[in-house]
C-alpha cells in the first residue's frame, strides 16, 4: 500500500490548485485522474475573474494565464456588468477557455512535488482514525492521512462519505455544442418565448452553440442529431452543422453538500456545490476553495495547528458558494421570457444601471466582496488584502509578492521592528515584513479605509488582524489560525 498525506480524487482546476498549494507547503500530495492528460472534451468554462487572478497573482503564476487569455470589462449578471472601476490590478475578466487554464495550472503543478496516478479511478474508500485507506481502478491501494474528493458534481467521494447534497432539482435545459458549419450562422444572442441562444466563434474556426430547450431533458449525453433540430426549430435552419468535437447538456440544477467535511473526507468545487454556468462562476468558486482548504490541511498535516482548523473551511467556504447557488438560480429567472418575468427583469436591469447597485453586484459575481468571519473591528478584518506597492528595506515590492510561498505575513507598517518580540514565537511560520505605503487603501464597494498600523495575512490573501497602533489581540489570533506558540 503506498502512503500519502492527502491524496486528491480529481485532476481539474480545481483538484491541481489545490495539490499546488499543498505541495508549496511541503505536503506529500497525490492526485489520482482517470484522463491520460490535462486534456478535456469542448471548451469547457471560458473565464478567470478579478479575485481568481488575484490568488494566482498571490502565487506568481498570474501571466502565464494572462499571456494567453483575452481581457474583457465586462462580467455578468443579466446584463453586463463593467468592472473596469474594480480597485484591483486585475479589474476584468480574462477570456481562456477551461482546457487551456487546466494545462497551465498543470504546468505549474508539474514544478511541484506532486505524485499522479492518471488513467486510474478511485473506487471506494475507508476511513479509520488514522487515516483514509483508498482502492483504484487498477487494483492500486493508497493510505492518506486526508482525502479531498475533487471529483465534480457527481461524486463519488461525497457519496460514499454519505454527504447529504441537497438542494433544487433542474427546470431547465440547454444544449451546448462545439463543431463545424457548411453556412454562415446568425451569430450572437436571440430571444424568443423559449428563452435564450447564443452562437459564436470558438477555436480553429469551429462555432460553440448554446441553445435553450423547449423541454426539460436531463440526458447527459445528447446527440448532434437533436442539436441540429434544436437548431433548425429555432433559426429555421441548422446551418449545416457537422463534425462536432463536442455536444453536451446543462441544467439549472443546483444543490450543495450539507457539509464540506466528514471526519478525514473533504469535499472542494463541484463535488461541494453544483450550479447552473450562468456568470462563469463554478471554475472560479473551486479554485478560491482551494486556496482556502490548501494552507489550513497543510497546518493540519504537518501538526502545526489542530484538527479543528479544518473546521473553518466548511465556515468560511459554504456560505460564499450557498450565495453563488442564489446568485445563479436569480439569473436564471430573470431570464424566462413571460410578460411577468419580463417586467421584473426590466427593473433589474434599471437598478444595474446606476453605479451603486452595479458595483455591488459586479464584486458579488467576481468574488471581490468576500467576507470571512474576522470579528469586530476595521473594515479589513476578514477580507482580501490589497495588493499594495510598499517600500521596504531591500526596495519596492508588492503585497502579493510576499505571498508567493503560501505563507502567512505579518506586514508592520509602523514602527520598525515594533511587533518583533510578539512575533518571535511565530517567526518560523510567519513572515515578518516592515514596510511604508503611502498609497490610498481601497476596497471594493467600500472605498477608501483608514490605513492600519499592521496587518497579519493568511496564506489564502485574507486579512486576520489589523493593529492600529498596538498588538492588542495579536497573541489571541495567531494560534487560532497558525498554531501554538513555538517552544524555547
Amino acid at each position: 500500500m503506498t502512503e500519502h498525506e492527502v491524496v486528491i480524487v480529481g485532476g481539474g482546476p480545481t483538484g491541481l490548485m489545490l495539490a499546488g498549494e499543498l505541495a508549496l507547503a511541503g505536503v506529500h500530495v497525490a492526485i489520482v485522474e482517470k484522463r491520460a492528460n490535462q486534456d478535456v472534451p469542448g471548451s469547457r468554462a471560458g473565464g478567470l475573474h478579478p479575485r481568481t487572478l488575484e490568488v494566482l497573482d498571490q502565487r506568481g503564476i498570474v501571466d502565464w494565464f494572462v499571456a494567453e487569455g483575452t481581457r474583457h470589462p465586462h462580467a455578468y449578471f443579466h446584463i453586463a456588468l463593467d468592472v473596469s472601476d474594480c480597485p484591483t490590478r486585475h479589474n476584468y475578466v480574462l477570456g481562456l477557455w477551461q482546457k487551456h487554464i487546466e494545462r497551465i495550472l498543470a504546468s505549474w503543478v508539474d514544478t511541484l512535488p506532486v505524485q499522479f496516478y492518471r488513467e486510474r479511478e478511485a473506487l471506494g474508500f475507508e476511513q479509520d482514525d488514522e487515516g483514509v485507506n483508498i482502492s483504484l481502478s487498477d487494483g492500486t491501494a493508497l493510505r492518506a492521512r486526508y482525502l479531498v474528493g475533487c471529483d465534480g458534481g457527481r461524486s463519488l467521494i461525497r457519496k460514499i462519505a454519505g454527504i447529504e447534497f441537497a438542494g433544487w432539482d433542474a427546470s431547465k435545459s440547454w444544449l451546448i455544442a462545439e463543431a463545424l458549419m457548411a453556412d454562415e450562422p446568425a451569430w450572437g444572442f436571440r430571444h424568443d418565448a423559449q428563452g435564450t441562444h447564443g452562437i459564436g466563434k470558438a477555436e480553429d474556426g469551429r462555432v460553440r452553440i448554446v441553445l435553450t430547450e423547449a423541454q426539460l431533458n436531463t440526458r447527459s449525453e445528447p446527440s448532434l442529431d437533436e442539436v441540429s433540430e434544436t437548431l433548425a426549430a429555432i433559426y429555421g435552419t441548422d446551418f449545416g452543422i457537422h463534425d462536432a468535437t463536442w455536444v453536451s447538456r446543462f441544467t439549472d440544477l443546483s444543490r450543495q453538500a450539507a457539509a464540506y467535511r466528514e471526519r478525514r473526507v473533504l469535499l472542494a468545487g463541484d463535488a461541494a456545490h453544483v450550479h447552473p454556468p450562468m456568470g462563469g462562476q463554478g471554475l472560479n468558486l473551486g479554485v478560491q476553495d482551494a486556496v482556502n482548504l490548501g494552507w489550513k490541511l497543510a497546518q493540519v498535516v504537518k501538526g502545526v495547528a489542530p484538527e479543528s482548523l479544518l473546521d473553518t473551511y466548511h465556515a468560511e467556504r459554504h456560505p460564499v458558494a450557498a450565495r453563488v447557488l442564489r446568485n445563479t438560480m436569480a439569473h436564471v429567472a430573470l431570464q424566462r421570457r413571460d410578460e411577468r418575468s419580463q417586467a421584473l427583469a426590466g427593473y433589474h436591469a434599471e437598478f444595474l444601471a446606476m453605479d451603486e447597485p452595479r458595483r455591488r453586484m459586479a464584486a458579488e459575481v467576481v468574488g471581490l466582496d468576500i467576507r470571512y468571519d474576522g470579528g469586530e473591528g476595521h473594515a479589513l478584518l476578514g477580507r482580501r488584502m490589497p495588493d499594495l506597492e510598499l517600500v521596504t528595506a531591500g526596495g519596492p515590492l508588492r503585497v502579493f509578492s510576499l505571498l508567493h510561498e503560501a505563507r502567512p505575513l505579518l506586514l508592520n507598517l509602523g514602527e520598525r521592528g515594533a511587533l518583533d518580540a510578539a512575533m518571535a514565537p511565530w517567526a518560523d511560520r510567519v513572515r515578518c515584513v516592515d514596510a511604508s505605503c503611502a498609497g490610498p487603501w481601497e476596497l471594493p464597494v467600500l472605498g477608501d479605509v483608514g490605513a492600519p498600523c499592521a496587518v497579519l495575512v493568511r496564506p489564502d490573501g485574507y486579512v486576520a488582524w489589523v493593529g492600529e497602533g498596538s498588538d492588542d489581540g495579536l497573541a489571541a489570533v495567531l494560534p487560532s489560525w497558525f498554531g501554538p506558540p513555538a517552544r524555547t
